[in-house]
């Protein structure tokens, strides 16, 4: 950890040149005449026409293809309330991984206050400037309110990533977990522990993928969530059960899948020997999971495991999902990221797991990928998820009448989309 800690800092302050992230112009200003075409007097034009019609502000400015992220730091990663200031790393990684996976260039904007009241007003505020906005480590509960209200009231996709993102690549691995076990997501028992951001919108999006709410139980930190247990919160009232379960281990025992959203260690291996047949653990606390994944093997052969980290099989990455979202979104200009486009997303990842992988993912991992127990998600350096992902979301979008400007040839767009990420690939 220590050898991790030093390689982490010399990273974010290599070459002398802090952080990661930095602003590029994408038109030369190397004369007298392009500096006056950039900025005073030429620059006057294309205010004029905005100033006529908003729609060619998509036109002569980036902000078709301009993202906000947008943290007041109150649960970051695995590390909780440590502050604005301190959120501004990962922020800088989100701008990271658009760029560097679908091309969408990121202004990060860490905001000093927990008043979700004036988060919503400063994105609102904020929404000329930007094509799509996506809300990050927020803690619950007040981050369903800002986007919620944020959807309300804005025209541009919002989308917050640790809720959506996550559930996105869950539901994409358990629906294939599923069918490697010859199961059916209806019949399936399934325990989550973990009632945050992350746990409740996995959950609803099992549901909508065709999990049954009777056989869905959730864990908080006290157990499992009842009906009649006072102090529930609105969204975690929605997961109460009437079933007499009231430990972790009596929820687990005869489970068939358990999706964790919490911290290390929970799960232990008596609670795993209870479960089905080719239990599905997904155990996704970061860094480390609610049980390890050496000693889920150790203690049963037959489980199908995930976990957010990269070092075993099938993680859970964020980075499957945010940046081909928001790239299929921005590129029919929808007006917000439905659920629909949301599981288009996690349909196209299904699927794209169970295609040969190209040679490009066997040489950034070193190995091949079959579909199977350990392999039911895609890679994050597959070159075609953007392929996949983004054209069933902009798909979703157009369908669902979401569309500013619908795309009608798509074997055009996917050309373009491939054409675009070529020298990311190269």
């Amino acid at each position: 950890m220590d050898d991790m800690k030093s390689k982490a800092l010399a990273y974010h302050e290599m070459n002398g040149k802090p952080g990661k992230t930095e602003v590029v112009p994408t038109k030369p200003c190397t004369t007298a005449d392009e500096l006056s075409l950039a900025y005073s007097p030429g620059v006057a034009h294309p205010v004029l026409a905005i100033a006529d019609d908003a729609e060619n502000a998509y036109r002569y400015t980036g902000k078709g293809n301009l993202v906000a992220v947008i943290s007041n730091g109150t649960a970051i990663l695995g590390l909780g309330d440590r502050g604005a200031l301190a959120s501004k790393p990962v922020m800088e990684g989100k701008g990271v991984l658009f760029k560097r996976f679908a091309d969408i260039d990121v202004f990060d904007i860490e905001l000093d206050t927990k008043d979700p009241d004036k988060i919503i007003d400063i994105v609102k505020t904020l929404e000329p400037t930007f094509g799509g906005v996506n809300l990050e480590d927020i803690g619950a509960p007040d981050c369903f309110r800002i986007e919620q209200e944020l959807i309300k009231k804005c025209n541009i996709p919002i989308f917050h990533d640790d809720q959506h993102g996550t559930a996105i690549i869950c539901t994409a691995g358990v629906m294939n977990a599923a069918e490697v076990t010859g199961r059916n997501l209806s019949d399936m028992k399934v325990v989550f522990n973990g009632a945050g951001a992350a746990g409740i919108s996995c959950a609803k999006m099992f549901l909508a993928a065709g999990v049954r709410k009777e056989n869905l139980m959730m864990c908080d930190r006290k157990g499992v969530i009842y009906q009649g247990e006072e102090g529930l919160t609105p969204e975690k009232a929605l997961f109460a059960t009437n079933r007499p379960e009231r430990t972790l281990a009596e929820a687990v025992a005869g489970a068939d899948a358990f999706i964790g959203l919490s911290v290390a260690d929970v799960l232990t291996p008596d609670m795993l020997l209870s479960m089905n047949k080719n239990p599905i653990v997904f155990a996704m606390a970061n860094p480390n999971p609610e049980i390890t994944y050496p000693l889920a093997k150790e203690t049963r052969s037959d489980v199908i495991m995930g976990t957010g980290r990269s070092d075993y099989p099938n993680q859970v990455n964020n980075v499957l999902g945010f940046p081909f979202i928001f790239r299929g979104a921005l590129d029919v200009r929808a007006t917000k990221i439905s659920e629909g486009m949301k599981m288009a997303a996690a349909k196209a990842l299904a699927a794209l797991a169970k295609e040969p992988v190209p040679e490009e993912v066997r040489k950034a991992y070193g190995r091949d990928f079959e579909f199977g127990p350990e392999y039911v998600v895609p890679k994050p350096f597959d070159p075609r998820v953007i392929e996949w992902e983004a054209v069933a979301v902009a798909k979703a979008a157009c369908e669902e009448g979401l569309a500013a400007q619908p795309i009608k040839d798509w074997e055009a767009y996917a050309a373009d989309l491939r054409q675009r990420m070529e020298r990311y690939w190269a």
